[in-house]
């Protein structure tokens, strides 16, 4: 179903994915939009229990792409040095696919919004428990259920890698 990465010798494992989307903080959700044209969306996000999660307004065109079609894919790009003497960019990115869906749940919704807080404000208990109060009714939170996710980095920096090890 889903593509073998052409270049495999540069493709990540599934640990080194997964601390792609654990150690960064903003990616492109791309989703099916208006009139067959993608949609691709910058959102800041958590890796949270094993998915994606993001949260927004209720309503706009994010949402409304969601409930016509759940298949999403969201990409991050963890590194992007652009080295101008080797005409080339030592990159590393990670592409998530699968299956976006609106939490209900607010036990879940509530732990979803917990790790949010605490990945971009940590330990600020007092601040995320204000902002809970005040917005937390409004906000929609968005749960990825990853079907298959992929990471890929630059030759150069599989190479130094590998003389790592």
């Amino acid at each position: 179903m889903f593509r073998k990465m052409r270049r495999f010798k540069q493709e990540l494992s599934k640990e080194e994915t997964i601390r792609v989307f654990e150690n960064h903080s903003s990616g492109v959700l791309a989703v099916s939009g208006d009139d067959g044209y993608p949609y691709a969306v910058p959102l800041s996000y958590v890796f949270h229990d094993g998915n994606l999660y993001f949260h927004g307004a209720r309503q706009g065109h994010m949402m409304d792409s969601i409930q016509k079609e759940s298949k999403v894919s969201f990409c991050v790009i963890g590194q992007d040095q652009v080295v101008p003497k080797e005409f080339t960019t030592y990159y590393v990115s990670a592409i998530a696919f699968g299956k976006a869906k609106i939490v209900e749940d607010e036990t879940k919704k509530r732990a979803v919004l917990e790790s949010i807080g605490e990945k971009y404000s940590p330990g600020d208990i007092e601040g995320r428990n204000h902002e809970m109060k005040k917005t937390g009714a409004l906000v929609c939170v968005v749960e990825l259920e990853i079907e298959h996710m992929t990471g890929k980095a630059a030759m150069q920096i599989v190479r130094k890698k590998g003389q790592m090890e």
